[in-house]
């Protein structure tokens, strides 16, 4: 099951730190959708999850929205 965290408006570091929140809530393995319209954050949430050893999964840009997936390291 993939949540999802809709982090449009917000500029760094607010959509990692709360991507950060939303995904101590789940189970290792799961996977967290989070929409971003700042356009650091693809490289923001590349280095979070080198920091936090979860899974930079995809990253695609639809119109000024970033979708961001990343899974849950365990």
């Amino acid at each position: 099951m993939t949540e999802r965290l809709d982090a449009t408006g917000l500029k760094c570091p607010l959509p990692v730190l709360r991507a950060r929140k939303a995904i101590k809530a789940l189970d290792p393995g799961s996977e967290l959708l989070v929409l971003a319209t700042d356009p650091a954050a693809v490289e923001d949430f590349r280095a979070f999850c080198d920091a936090a050893s979860h899974v930079f999964v995809d990253a695609a840009e639809e119109g000024e929205v970033f979708r961001i997936t990343i899974r849950k390291g365990g």
